[in-house]
């Protein structure tokens, strides 16, 4: 149960440091968004549901699972999205929109893994 909880308090930090990569560069937020932040958001959100899927349920774990399977989908969706808008001028960037590439493809990749496994233990 402990590590249940602690893989969820972890988790939850990754997706907050994939949500501030998405938000810092298109002006949505006033924060600072690090190389300690691209570091973090993979590991949290990695080492967070490891230690969830070690601690919980089988019944939480595939709740769990397909909910972050899709929370890190919609990262991707937005990071693809201000790519959009930044290409076609209707938005202008704060900054770089180098971490916007990278939430697109760690969470594209870590999201799509995880419904795809979500997919087949429902099956």
């Amino acid at each position: 149960m402990v590590l249940a909880i602690v893989g969820g308090l972890l988790l939850a930090l990754g997706l907050f440091a994939g949500t501030v990569l998405v938000l810092v560069p298109l002006g949505l937020a006033a924060m600072e968004s690090g190389a300690m932040l691209w570091l973090l958001f993979p590991l949290l959100s990695i080492v967070g549901y490891t230690l969830f899927a070690t601690g919980a349920r089988v019944g939480n774990f595939r709740a769990l699972s397909f909910a972050v399977s899709c929370l890190l989908l919609v990262l991707a969706v937005a990071s693809a999205a201000g790519l959009v808008l930044e290409a076609t001028k209707l938005i202008s960037p704060a900054g770089n929109t180098l971490s916007l590439w990278y939430v697109l493809a760690v969470g594209g990749v870590l999201g799509t893994i995880g419904a795809a496994a979500s997919a087949k233990s429902a099956a």
